[in-house]
């Protein structure tokens, strides 16, 4: 089959690879119709070399058709259709049972320190194939796979394999009180998301970003929106002057400015592997200019739910400011299937609600993966959310 490997440090190109296989009995494999580019993609892209192995297969935001499943599989048949999780999680355990599937106790990869098993996520996270490929094997089938119905286009659908249900977990994590305002750092897609969801669930919402696309998407949604110069004080003015109730950061580690440590980034990403690896994991630092501001913008007793994604283990946190102004603080991977139930309903509803088929600004063949990593990189070309068509 054709599938989007990674070749090094921003190389990716579309190759031919094996097909996948039934390995275990609870095993199923489905025919992708759509996959998604994530901005957690543009990490491994540009960062995650040191645990990644040339050839790995990428991608997890995907949805398709059941061709196969193995014996023990009793949920699903071929011919249905479903939508893939990026955490591959057992449903029964410890964890699974309290909601934290992203922790699972059957896949957590304990050798690494890391939690559950994530699909084309490097070596930390179990090296399991991805989905930016014709096919996909879907392990612990029978509570990973979403079945959906066949009527509505696969846009309703794709985004509960990742970005909206973490979009949703961020705004549940920020707790903004009834009458609240929800700052919302960086409008790229769980961004979006964020930003629609708060304004779903009543809460005033303020969208901050540099890219004027991203912005007039936002307010197509009543988002109230921001440039990112000067954040703090443009929110603190729209808010009586204390700051918003909660921020959520859908920016991560690769947020513009903070040279010193996009320096340091970029060091660690020339270095050999066996080098790179400890660096990383012992000392490796992430540009903080988006939670900076969450933290400093945050009203004082307020929240900050951090969505975007961090890796660092040396990042200097400012103690004394946050126990100052006794901010909470929510985080985390994303428990996807622990939100399955509040979303489907959404994303079925004629009315759209939270805009999901609003989204997608590039629709491309899979073999234009390449190309559109690096456009999704640069956000060249109006560029907020790449869905792969193999």
């Amino acid at each position: 089959m054709r599938a989007l490997t990674w070749q090094g440090k921003r190389s990716v190109s579309v190759e031919d690879v094996p097909d996948p296989r039934i390995e275990q009995a609870t095993d199923a494999v489905i025919r992708i119709t759509s996959t998604a580019i994530c901005g957690s993609d543009l990490h491994l892209y540009e960062l995650f070399g040191p645990f990644l192995a040339k050839g790995d297969v990428l991608g997890h935001e995907s949805m398709g058709i059941v061709e196969e499943v193995g014996s023990a599989v009793t949920r699903l048949a071929p011919g249905d259709r479903v939508v893939i999780p990026f955490v591959i999680a057992c449903g029964d355990c410890f964890m699974c049972a309290r909601g934290l599937t992203s922790q699972c106790e059957t896949t957590q990869n304990v050798e690494q320190g890391t939690g559950a098993t994530l699909y084309g996520y490097t070596s930390l996270y179990g090296s399991v194939p991805g989905g930016q490929a014709e096919r996909l094997r879907v392990p612990l089938a029978d509570f990973n796979a979403t079945k959906v119905g066949h009527e509505l286009p696969d846009d309703r659908y794709l985004f509960l394999s990742d970005i909206l249900p973490t979009a949703w977990q961020g705004v549940q994590y920020a707790a903004v009180p009834e009458g609240g305002t929800l700052a919302v750092l960086g409008l790229g897609p769980v961004g979006q998301f964020a930003a629609r969801i708060g304004r779903h669930l009543g809460h005033r919402v303020i969208g901050v970003d540099p890219v004027p696309e991203r912005r007039a998407m936002a307010e197509r949604h009543g988002i109230e929106v921001l440039d990112m110069e000067d954040a703090t004080s443009a929110l603190r003015d729209r808010t009586d002057g204390r700051g918003p109730d909660a921020v959520v950061d859908a920016v991560g580690m690769e947020a513009h400015g903070a040279p010193a440590a996009a320096a340091a980034q970029a060091v660690v990403g020339v270095l050999p592997d066996a080098l790179a690896r400890p660096m990383m994991q012992q000392g490796g630092l992430d540009r903080l200019t988006a939670l900076m501001t969450a933290f400093d913008a945050v009203r004082r007793g307020g929240t900050v739910s951090i969505s975007g994604v961090y890796a660092g283990t040396a990042d200097p946190v400012p103690m004394m400011t946050l126990f100052d102004k006794q901010v909470a603080i929510r985080m985390g991977q994303c428990n996807v299937q622990s939100w399955r139930d509040a979303l489907l309903p959404l994303v079925e509803d004629p009315a759209d609600p939270l805009g999901v088929e609003d989204l997608v600004t590039h629709r491309v063949p899979l073999d234009r993966a390449p190309e559109m990593y690096e456009t999704f990189q640069k956000k060249d070309d109006g560029c907020i959310k790449v869905v792969l068509e193999p």
